[in-house]
């Protein structure tokens, strides 16, 4: 049964990037009393945080999706963080805007090199269950190549693109750099609580207590595989003009690529 009173299926949009802290953002801002996480519905969703409707579920219709993500309490802020909402379609992006009218709109954007590195062995992971960190290394080859297609490496890198597309139909998009977040933690999540309408200062205590315990969290951490040089090189140069002009349209800087490369390689 739907609610047909709420005017968003989503008030609260994460479209990502992956790999970029996302899910720790997720975590954080769910210890708002104010905010709601849809039931863990996998693998129909992915946990609490990614519906997924644009790109696993839109078979299953919008009234779905609106059920899925009315709250108990309608007034409360439900939210969807699926980073691969960055890479939907003009059109997909018009239909979201018609059922999310006035979402908040949050896009986290990381140094594309550290990134892909990061994407890469998380789907790497996935490839390699009962074998130890140790026994891996993700080396340049055609597996890696096809590695690099499924992970969707260059679109998920191509920010300025996916946000121009976003922008024509949400024009206060939240853009944020992931090196801002690891260095400043509650400055950075102060802006995204504000930028939700949402207040740090005034959550009840025991909730306050519960968002000071979160932001001490680490939710999601990539096995470190090993990752050849041919890999990180081949990466560095394919990435560098996404990284460019993010930091051009989007007056942010990214860390130095030789930091990237020295702790990755």
């Amino acid at each position: 049964m739907t609610n047909s009173k709420r005017e968003n299926c989503a008030d609260i949009l994460c479209i990502g990037a992956q790999k970029a802290s996302t899910s720790w953002l997720h975590h954080v801002l769910n210890a708002h009393p104010a905010t709601y996480s849809f039931p863990n519905s996998e693998p129909i969703t992915s946990t609490t945080k990614e519906a997924h409707f644009w790109d696993w579920n839109h078979e299953r219709g919008t009234d779905w999706y609106r059920s899925l993500l009315t709250p108990p309490e309608p007034e409360r802020l439900s939210m969807d963080f699926t980073p691969e909402y960055s890479l939907m379609s003009d059109k997909q992006i018009a239909e979201c805007k018609q059922l999310n009218p006035t979402a908040r709109v949050i896009y986290v954007l990381r140094d594309p090199l550290a990134r892909a590195i990061s994407a890469l062995r998380m789907h790497t992971l996935w490839k390699s269950e009962g074998k130890d960190a140790e026994q891996v290394e993700i080396t340049f080859d055609e597996k890696f190549l096809k590695l690099m297609q499924q992970a969707r490496i260059f679109d998920m890198s191509s920010y300025v693109a996916n946000y121009r597309r976003w922008a024509k139909y949400y024009d206060d998009i939240l853009v944020m750099n992931y090196e801002d977040i690891v260095a400043e933690p509650d400055a950075s999540m102060r802006r995204v609580y504000e930028h939700c309408g949402l207040d740090v200062d005034t959550m009840p205590e025991e909730a306050r207590a519960d968002f000071d315990a979160r932001m001490q969290k680490r939710v999601w951490a990539s096995v470190p595989y090993s990752v050849n040089p041919q890999v990180s090189f081949f990466l560095h140069g394919l990435l560098w003009p996404k990284r460019e002009a993010a930091e051009s349209i989007f007056k942010m800087r990214f860390q130095e690529y030789h930091d990237v490369l020295g702790s990755e390689v």
